[in-house]
C-alpha cells in the first residue's frame, strides 16, 4: 500500500475546502428553489434533521444571537413551517420544532439537491464516477474527524 505524503493530504485538503465552498455556492441556486433565505432554510434544516430544540440551542447551532434566531422562528412559524411548544422539563422554556409541511419542505430541498449531485456525477467518466462514489463512503468518518478538530481549537 502507497504511503500518502504531508504534501498530498495538504493538496487533498486544498482540493476538498474548493470543492465545499463551490458546491455550497452552486446549491444557493437550487436551494433558492425553496422559498425561503438562507437563513431560514438552515434553521428549518437544524430542526428537521437535528430535531426540536430550544430557541437559545437553535441560535448557538446557527451561530446567530437569540434575538435574530427569534426573529428566524418568528417568520417560520408564520408561514406554517416551525412550531413553538413547551419544553418537556423546564416551564418557562420553549422548544422550537419543524411541522410536518416544513419537513415536506426539507425533504423537497434534500431532493432537488441530490438530484443535481447524483446528476452530476452520472456525467462523468465510467472511472471517475465509480470512484467518487466509493470515496463517498469515507466521508462520514473524515466529518467526524473534522468536527473533532474544530472543537479542539
Amino acid at each position: 500500500m502507497a504511503v500518502v505524503s504531508a504534501e498530498d493530504l495538504t493538496e487533498a485538503g486544498r482540493r476538498l475546502n474548493s470543492f465545499a465552498i463551490h458546491l455550497l455556492r452552486a446549491m444557493h441556486r437550487v436551494d433558492a428553489e425553496s422559498g425561503l433565505t438562507p437563513a431560514r432554510l438552515s434553521a428549518l434544516s437544524v430542526l428537521h434533521f437535528g430535531g426540536p430544540r430550544t430557541l437559545g440551542r437553535l441560535a448557538k447551532d446557527e451561530e446567530v444571537t437569540s434575538a435574530t434566531m427569534s426573529r428566524l422562528v418568528d417568520a417560520l412559524c408564520g408561514l406554517g413551517l416551525a412550531e413553538r411548544g413547551p419544553h418537556p422539563d423546564h416551564a418557562g422554556m420553549v422548544v422550537v420544532s419543524s411541522t410536518d409541511e416544513g419537513s415536506a419542505l426539507m425533504r423537497a430541498a434534500a431532493d432537488r439537491r441530490i438530484e443535481v449531485i447524483a446528476g452530476a456525477l452520472g456525467d462523468l467518466p465510467a472511472r471517475e464516477r465509480r470512484a467518487v462514489a466509493q470515496a463517498t463512503s469515507h466521508l462520514v468518518g473524515l466529518e467526524e474527524r473534522v468536527r473533532e478538530r474544530v472543537s479542539r481549537r
